[in-house]
């Protein structure tokens, strides 16, 4: 897997803080980067792609993902990229900064944790408008020798505050919804930070003062599925990302993972990604180029 880690923070724009913005004509990666960046690497900052024309396919977490004009794609820290090969017929503004550049700001954004579980926001045309005018400053900002971090925080900050209206836009925000959104959110923030606890879902729904058939109608109004299925599939995605990103033998990853049944671990990557381990493993070096 390829390393990025380190790559914005030796190519941001700013003195002080990790951030980058380009558009087709301004602020290009580097050959040797780019050629890294189209290979599978795991995401080690925020990466937002807004397209004003054209269309443009990326890959996030094994799935194939098509933005077009008027839309825009992220990708949040730890997630398996790979960009797409160059294209002459797109136009479109990218946006890089990382956690501690996120940190500065003064609110959290609620689409960060992504609880519709979308990696595209629709623009209206007026937000539209709006946003490419707030990137063109933002841009402009970098570019100057002594750019002022105040006001480089603040287009960010109404940046992600465009993106975090657009994202919730065609959800009707009554209290009701506003709610459950709120308990999904809590119930991934849970399964996100205790992963490998392997709570029990009544367990879960008593720590969200909730009943587990509300927890249920909840998870699988949002996600599409069950909260243990959701969590079967958190697992999974996370063994997939670690097998990507470092070699490591089946038992030390189960174990990793809070399983204590190796081969109970394998049936189950198995029947969630209908290849065995083995065999994805297989996959990822072709993807890779290894």
């Amino acid at each position: 897997m390829t390393n990025t880690k380190d790559i914005l923070q030796s190519l941001t724009q700013h003195h002080q803080l990790a951030i980058r913005v380009s558009t087709n004509t301004s602020g290009q990666l580097p050959e040797e980067v780019y050629q890294q960046l189209l290979k599978p690497h795991r995401k080690a900052h925020y990466f937002f792609m807004f397209i004003t024309k054209g269309q443009a396919t990326h890959s996030i977490d094994l799935q194939e993902t098509t933005i077009e004009g008027g839309q825009l794609l992220f990708v949040l820290p730890h997630q398996i990229h790979v960009l797409p090969t160059k294209q002459t017929d797109v136009e479109c503004f990218k946006l890089s900064f990382d956690k501690t550049c996120l940190s500065l700001l003064p609110k959290p954004f609620l689409f960060l944790i992504n609880p519709l579980n979308t990696q595209i926001i629709k623009v209206n045309q007026e937000a539209k408008q709006r946003v490419e005018t707030i990137f063109e400053m933002l841009s402009q900002l970098l570019q100057l020798k002594n750019n002022n971090t105040d006001l480089v925080l603040a287009n960010l900050n109404t940046l992600l505050t465009e993106f975090n209206q657009a994202y919730f836009e065609n959800t009707k925000q009554d209290s009701s919804t506003k709610s459950s959104i709120s308990k999904f959110v809590q119930f991934k923030s849970i399964v996100e930070t205790e992963l490998t606890a392997h709570y029990s879902i009544q367990a879960i729904a008593e720590k969200l003062a909730l009943t587990s058939n509300s927890l249920y109608y909840i998870v699988k109004n949002y996600a599409g599925v069950s909260p243990k299925e959701f969590i079967t599939n958190r697992l999974v995605l996370e063994a997939q990302r670690k097998l990507y990103y470092s070699e490591t033998s089946v038992k030390e990853l189960a174990y990793e993972l809070g399983f204590s049944d190796p081969d109970y671990f394998s049936k189950l990557f198995k029947k969630n990604t209908g290849k065995s381990i083995t065999e994805f493993v297989e996959q990822v070096k072709d993807l890779s180029g290894n």
